[in-house]
């Protein structure tokens, strides 16, 4: 795996954790935060040419993952970077969760990745 996806996947889960520390603190209560996140989430693909599909779910990914992570703390959960990351992909609209089968092959190819 890329050295830069994983320092990624770190940036996020820790930007997770302060905003669940704001929460806590009272600085903003789990709406204020859902409602910021939504905002950048809105206004992130926002360009003078549009961007495939793709693209737009990619810039969208870091927002969409913090307000999972928001949610569900709420609820008293703390969720793993790869199942935030799944959640977030079977929210996309119009697309199907994956399969077992799909999940394998995704691991497959991943554990390729790491071996070359």
């Amino acid at each position: 795996m890329n050295t830069a996806n994983l320092q990624l996947e770190g940036l996020y889960i820790a930007m997770a954790a302060l905003v669940e520390a704001i929460r806590q603190k009272g600085l903003l209560d789990a709406d204020e935060i859902e409602q910021a996140l939504l905002s950048a989430e809105n206004l992130a693909p926002q360009r003078s040419e549009p961007l495939p599909e793709a693209n737009t779910a990619a810039i969208r990914f870091p927002a969409r993952l913090l307000r999972l992570a928001n949610q569900a703390a709420v609820r008293g959960e703390q969720f793993s970077f790869e199942d935030l990351a799944r959640r977030v992909h079977g929210q996309q609209a119009g697309r199907r969760p994956l399969t077992d089968a799909e999940y394998l092959d995704l691991a497959d190819d991943t554990n390729r990745d790491v071996d070359a």
